[in-house]
């Protein structure tokens, strides 16, 4: 746990193509204050700026979309939300010049190498968490998903598909910076050859290639050249999109995160069902430390314009 809100010292870059729209996209990132959040500012005559909040969620269908999908929005946030989860990133404004963020190669490593080199700020405000305080389970047909109290911030992923290629797979990990580095960001986006006739004709995956998606074939294969990133690639890119879905609440959780077949949809439901709930968690910021001690967690009064306040 770290006690003070960070940002990045630089400026930082990157270009590339919706998964979707298939049309090149730019971002920039610009270090922010404390407090200020990760906020998305759409350029464009109808621009505005889109805070990175559950309430600003538009759609989660195929992606994460934040505003208005048939206006103002930015969709396919939650590999960069992943990152900046998983590396401890609190504040940034990201310029965007599109209405999609750039898939790059459908993981999240340039997305990490791109923060690692500007470098990280650590700020004067206080770091605030959302603390679980008893279990909250949301269920859609075999599919579920629930947060538990826990001491660290984990997540228990597990996934069940009937290709052979996948099948049922789990991942489990307190998470930190360096297991996110190291387990989950370079695990790319997957979908099925016998998928994308149908989601080009309804305006989707315009962008997807072999170099920016794991793809299945008919006959149940990976048909990649080189293969999978991890064994599991699979359930560690559910889980880097869990992470970047979560990451939403507008601040980091103490507690763990279970899913079984989840997706974008369930995230988004169970994060507003835990919201919804205020005796199911806390605010809390560490105390001052004393010499000899580590600091503690301790529950503050949360102002009203809080994100998890819904």
């Amino acid at each position: 746990m770290y006690d003070y809100q960070t940002t990045l010292k630089s400026r930082a870059m990157l270009s590339g193509v919706g998964v979707h729209s298939g049309k090149p996209v730019s971002l920039h990132f610009l270090p922010a204050d404390g407090d200020t959040g990760i906020v998305f500012h759409v350029i464009g005559e109808n621009g505005r700026e889109l805070r990175a909040l559950s309430s600003e969620v538009g759609s989660t269908d195929l992606c994460t979309l934040l505003g208005d999908p048939a206006g103002v929005h930015v969709g396919t946030v939650e590999h960069i939300m992943g990152a900046l989860s998983g590396l401890g990133i609190d504040n940034l404004v990201i310029e965007i010049d599109g209405r999609e963020v750039p898939i790059l190669d459908g993981s999240a490593i340039r997305f990490v190498e791109a923060i690692e080199q500007a470098g990280v700020e650590t700020l004067s405000a206080k770091r605030r968490y959302i603390r679980i305080l008893k279990p909250v389970r949301i269920e859609s047909g075999a599919s579920w998903a629930e947060f538990r109290p826990h001491s660290g911030t984990r997540f228990e992923v597990e996934i069940d598909f009937e290709s052979a290629a996948i099948g049922r797979q789990s991942f489990a990990a307190d998470m930190s910076a360096e297991v996110f580095r190291n387990e989950i960001a370079r695990a790319r986006t997957f979908g099925f050859m016998k998928d994308v006739e149908r989601l080009w004709a309804a305006g989707y995956a315009l962008g997807s290639s072999l170099e920016n998606s794991v793809v299945i074939g008919d006959d149940g294969r990976v048909i990649n050249m080189e293969g999978l990133r991890y064994p599991d690639e699979f359930v560690r890119h559910k889980t880097l999109d869990a992470m970047g879905d979560l990451a939403l609440a507008g601040a980091r959780f103490i507690g763990c995160f279970r899913s079984y077949r989840g997706g974008h949809r369930l995230n988004a439901a169970a994060l507003r069902h835990l919201l919804s709930d205020h005796s199911a968690f806390e605010i809390v910021e560490a105390s001052r430390r004393e010499r000899g001690r580590s600091a503690e967690m301790i529950a503050i009064n949360a102002p009203v314009y809080a994100p998890w306040v819904v």
